[in-house]
């Protein structure tokens, strides 16, 4: 099968980073034809060759090669943009959090489903190293029961909330980085029971979301996802509780490190843990005592988002993240910012 000829809308960080050094890795599957960016004056990024860089949106749109476009702009303009790319005829993929609202995700489903088309959120957290390898754990069965999942995205940056000055929803906090963890939590046990929230201002009304503490409910299981702004030294990235011992995976995955000082996944050392960095299982002997034991961390590989779509969009496979997921998580992101001012 030929590869599918692509193109960006968006040339910032979430193109460069997180898009092109996969699907440039992917040749196989994708040719990278242009990339749209609004002011071509201004070069954050270097130009890659053999892409075609244009400010004219419509050269994009209306050039019948391209099959797929990749919708990288700020959140606010997602949906706009997703549906001017939909209603030119092509398959889109729109990085997260998808929409703004429940209702607009609803809407660009339906009108890709009324054009023969495929959209879908870039949930590419879905393949970080340290949820592999605990999904690893649980399916080997060692932990017994599962009983509780923590999940934390910490960072020491207070400088971001203390520089606020307002209260948007889309640039939230929540909006930003729940959508990994809930997604993350979605794609493994689906949709939860019940969802209890604390989403918060810790500075007070009127400035940036923060903080958020959710818990999602499967049953006995209780799954919760945390964040915080103000971690002098964050949280363990996952946390594994069963009736027969625990795993703890202290650090995240290395794909965004190596990716920020400008390493492609094609390094040999790419995303690849250190032994220091291997998870810890914990598990009680015959005797009833604690043995401890390193796990080797699965690597992680974001690529693996575009290979499924590639399968998605060459051979009728089902969508890697299903349109309820996206409606799901949007649904749960709305209810608990809802009250913040």
């Amino acid at each position: 099968m030929k590869p599918i000829i692509t193109a960006l809308i968006g040339n910032g960080k979430s193109a460069n980073r997180y898009q092109l050094p996969y699907l440039l890795q992917r040749k196989d599957k994708y040719t990278v034809k242009t990339i749209y960016q609004r002011d071509l004056s201004v070069y954050k990024w270097k130009q890659i060759d053999d892409i075609q860089y244009t400010d004219d949106l419509n050269q994009l749109l209306k050039d019948p090669e391209i099959e797929l476009v990749i919708v990288t702009l700020p959140s606010h303009l997602h949906y706009e943009y997703a549906k001017k790319v939909l209603d030119a005829g092509k398959h889109c993929v729109v990085e997260k959090p998808f929409t703004q609202t429940h209702a607009q995700a609803k809407e660009l489903f339906e009108l890709a489903k009324s054009k023969g088309l495929m959209v879908q959120c870039y949930q590419n957290r879905r393949f970080d190293s340290d949820l592999l390898t605990a999904q690893n754990v649980i399916k080997s069965g060692v932990l017994g029961d599962l009983q509780e999942m923590e999940l934390s995205f910490d960072y020491d940056r207070p400088e971001v909330p203390l520089s606020s000055t307002r209260f948007s929803r889309i640039h939230s906090y929540y909006y930003g980085h729940a959508c990994h963890s809930l997604d993350q939590v979605i794609s493994m046990f689906g949709k939860p029971d019940r969802v209890v929230y604390d989403v918060r201002q810790l500075l007070g009304s009127g400035r940036l979301n923060d903080y958020f503490d959710l818990d999602l409910f499967y049953g006995s299981l209780k799954v919760s996802i945390k964040s915080s702004f103000f971690r002098v030294v964050p949280r363990p990235s996952l946390v594994l509780y069963g009736t027969n011992g625990m795993f703890i995976k202290a650090k995240k995955d290395k794909q965004e490190e190596h990716l920020k000082q400008f390493l492609w996944p094609d390094w040999e050392g790419f995303g690849k843990d250190e032994p220091d960095a291997f998870g810890i299982l914990t598990l009680r002997d015959e005797k009833g005592q604690a043995q401890s034991s390193k796990i080797e961390t699965v690597t992680g590989d974001y690529g693996r988002y575009y290979d499924a779509l590639y399968q998605t969009l060459r051979f009728n496979e089902l969508k890697l993240v299903k349109d309820e997921h996206t409606l799901w998580q949007l649904e749960y992101l709305e209810e608990g910012i809802k009250d913040l001012k």
